[in-house]
């Protein structure tokens, strides 16, 4: 008989996974997983504690009959009636409906009141919002005294990057010609309607001592808030990825036919992005992509919908070049990973095997004591496909996955088009709430009302919920594959919300550089203190090549920065190379190789930085390079020339000057200079002026006579002694 795993001893006892292990826990017992396997001793001690747990309730029981026929026996009033026909027990009960009625009316009254607040102040900050720009004042409140006298701290701006001069001057409270004299004092020439970016934006700010928070994506107050008593289990959004040929479309499409409704299984349209299938009562939505490429590409825009990724693996392949890319996208998603052996019915299979090459990917799995579930399947004839299903729904159970489906929906776009006679048509993923034909909504920079709604098996539906894919038509655009779908209150709203992000969307684009990392920005992004590493993808001819250059550039590091290989692997760059070095902001580094015609498009527009060679050295040469660029550099001083005070002369307007004779060196306008009286340093700052007689010099050097001024200070005495040095910069390097 197999070994009982925890999860179907919860089964067996009605409970949820994670209330099995907290009970085994409570018991001393430490399982790792839900996948462990139950001891005898586990089992035993779990029919005991539900044993004693029965009897108690058993014995409770019994005790509430005693007290029940007790009561009933001392007021004799089980089948008495009294004058209005009824029993003092029955009054009792009324007069206790009559509190609860009275203390429903009360908390009716006061949601009604602080309903009347939230929507008076909902609308202020929709109309705030819908001008692109919000000020808000925050304070921090710090007691002073055991009395509560409390201070101002601090002033923030909340601000929409690419606000126009005006509306910055006006979120301050000053004249706009007042900022124009500002930008032209940091030496940028601005008109009142010219557009800022967010560093501007915090240096202009920083002159009235405000400091500025970025406010969310336009259009993010309309977003409703999940109630936390209204969340439900919602069903888990699943991709399937794989290397080619390995059978994840087999997979799909038997998941598909066996999990459809009965009498529909042919009626599925193949041309949607996304579907749900019903297995045992429970809802699982496949996001179906052509491969990681579009998966990476939702994250890439900042979006992420899976939540869990089945890993197809032929038995009689093994693991392959996009095996490892699908394993490396997934890992930087974030997103756990089931993976499905397939293919296990022919002759050649060797499951084991594949299990061994997966363990040396750090996938080992649960058999072998880790923790990565694998499912023996075959796609071709269904074996272990039921199984499969059940895994993925258990790992939802453990990941808890809820959704508030009383609120307004929110979303993403998971593919769009064009069709004849249909107009944009969006298949769309929501997350949260409920969407329903008619309601007004925002995707990307489009908006629309809904007029139509169809599943993935064409049927017309009047509502969705979360983890529901569906198709909808209405909307006067077509967004791209991750734009946000969120419903909103009104049309007026939804378009005020869109004109505002095409605005903000033409002014990223218009100011668009090279804005992903690339080996010559490397220095500039650290001093920044935007990265701690340099992300690299490695592609090259050969496996030989690849290791070689994972070996040698993965071991150059220094103590602020290091390099972190994300992906390595033998080919030409490819479109899903790119858009994995968009989604992680990553360098490519190919070898030997060429770049694919359609990689060379996105790597433009995606303006990610690929660096082939021939030569390894090269490649290492400009990785330490850039690596060494981020090194703070050493600073030190350099002694130039000392000259003493023998005279002091008061100059109008000036202050005072003094008259020196240089004795070692020589001194130069631009010198820093340090004065030092009895051996102790009084001043180190800047010349302020040099003269020889009453001509300035540039440079006076050894034996001469020389008038010298120093910066803010006058404080100088007969016998000085004023040094000059120049600050000088040495490059570290990594030996």
């Amino acid at each position: 008989m197999a070994a009982k795993r925890i999860y179907e001893l919860a089964k067996q006892y009605k409970l949820s996974s994670n209330a099995m292990l907290a009970i085994l826990r409570e018991l001393n017992f430490e399982p790792k997983s839900h996948m462990s396997v139950a001891s005898d001793d586990m089992i035993a001690a779990i029919q005991s504690k539900f044993a004693e747990q029965k009897q108690a309730a058993k014995k409770e029981m019994e005790h509430q009959e005693q007290i029940k026929a007790a009561v009933q026996k001392k007021t004799n009033v089980g089948n008495v009636k009294i004058a209005d026909g009824k029993s003092p027990i029955a009054g009792l009960v009324r007069k206790i409906e009559k509190k609860q009625r009275k203390k429903d009316r009360r908390k009716r009254k006061a949601r009604k009141a602080v309903d009347k607040v939230e929507v008076a102040k909902s609308f202020k900050t929709t109309m705030a919002g819908l001008s692109g720009v919000k000020g808000k004042k925050k304070y921090r409140r710090t007691p002073q005294s055991e009395r509560g006298e409390f201070v101002e701290e601090s002033n923030v701006l909340e601000v929409n990057e690419f606000i126009s001069v005006a509306e910055l001057a006006r979120l301050i409270d000053v004249k706009p010609a007042e900022i124009i004299s500002k930008l032209f004092g940091m030496g940028m020439m601005a008109t009142i309607n010219q557009r800022l970016d967010m560093d501007t934006i915090e240096m202009v700010a920083s002159e009235y001592g405000l400091e500025v928070s970025k406010m969310a994506e336009v259009g993010e107050y309309a977003r409703e808030e999940e109630k936390e008593e209204q969340l439900v289990t919602r069903a888990p959004v699943v991709t399937v990825m794989g290397h080619v040929d390995h059978g994840k479309t087999s997979l799909l499409d038997f998941v598909r036919e066996t999990s459809v409704v009965a009498g529909e299984a042919g009626a599925i349209t193949q041309h949607i992005g996304a579907y749900e299938v019903e297995y045992n009562g429970d809802r699982i939505a496949f996001v179906d992509t052509p491969g990681h490429e579009a998966f990476t590409a939702m994250r890439a825009r900042g979006t992420q919908i899976t939540d869990i990724v089945v890993l197809v693996v032929a038995a009689d392949d093994g693991v392959r070049p996009q095996t490892i890319e699908a394993i490396d996208h997934a890992r930087a998603a974030d997103v756990p990973i089931i993976v499905a052996i397939n293919k296990i019915d022919k002759p050649s299979a060797n499951p084991e095997n594949v299990r061994g090459q997966l363990a040396k990917l750090n996938l080992a799995p649960e058999e072998w004591g880790g923790k990565t579930i694998m499912v023996e399947v075959s796609a071709k004839v269904g074996t272990a496909v039921d199984k499969l299903l059940e895994m993925i729904l258990l790992q939802a159970e453990m990941m808890d996955l809820k959704a508030d489906p009383t609120i307004r929906a929110q979303g993403v776009v998971v593919d769009a088009k064009l069709e004849k006679g249909m107009g944009p048509v969006v298949t769309v993923l929501i997350q949260k709430g409920t969407c329903k034909i008619g309601d007004s909504v925002v995707a990307g920079t489009f908006s629309g009302r809904i007029r139509t709604i169809t599943n993935d098996r064409d049927q017309r539906l009047t509502t969705i919920g979360p983890s529901t894919p569906a198709r909808i038509t209405g909307l006067n655009g077509v967004p791209q594959a991750g734009d946000s779908f969120i419903a909103v209150q009104s049309d007026q709203e939804a378009k005020e919300i869109c004109v505002k992000r095409g605005q903000i969307k033409r002014e990223q684009d218009a100011r668009r550089t090279l804005g992903r990392m690339s080996l010559d920005r490397v220095f500039d992004r650290i001093k920044e203190g935007q990265i701690k590493e340099l992300r690299l993808i490695i592609k090259a001819d050969v496996d030989g090549s690849v290791e070689v250059l994972s070996d040698t550039l993965g071991k150059i590091a220094t103590e602020e920065v290091k390099t972190n290989i994300i992906h390595s692997a033998v080919g030409s760059v490819s479109e899903s190379d790119v858009l994995l070095a968009a989604a992680s902001d990553a360098v490519i580094i190919g070898f030997n190789i060429s770049i694919d015609v359609r990689a060379r498009d996105v790597a433009k527009n995606e303006k990610v930085d690929i660096r082939l060679y021939d030569v390894i050295y090269e490649a290492e040469k400009d990785v330490k390079q850039a690596l060494e660029g981020m090194l703070s550099p050493e600073v030190s001083e350099k002694f130039v020339g000392l000259a003493e005070v023998r005279d002091l002369f008061k100059i109008p307007k000036v202050g005072i000057v003094a008259g020196c004779y240089i004795k070692e060196g020589r001194f130069n306008r631009k010198d820093k200079v340090r004065l030092t009286r009895d051996g102790k340093v009084i001043f180190s700052g800047n010349l302020l002026s040099l003269k020889r007689f009453k001509e300035d010099a540039r440079e006076v050097k050894e034996g001469f006579e020389c008038g010298i001024g120093l910066e803010n200070f006058n404080d100088v005495k007969v016998g000085d002694l004023i040094e000059a040095f120049e600050i000088v910069e040495t490059a570290r390097t990594l030996s």
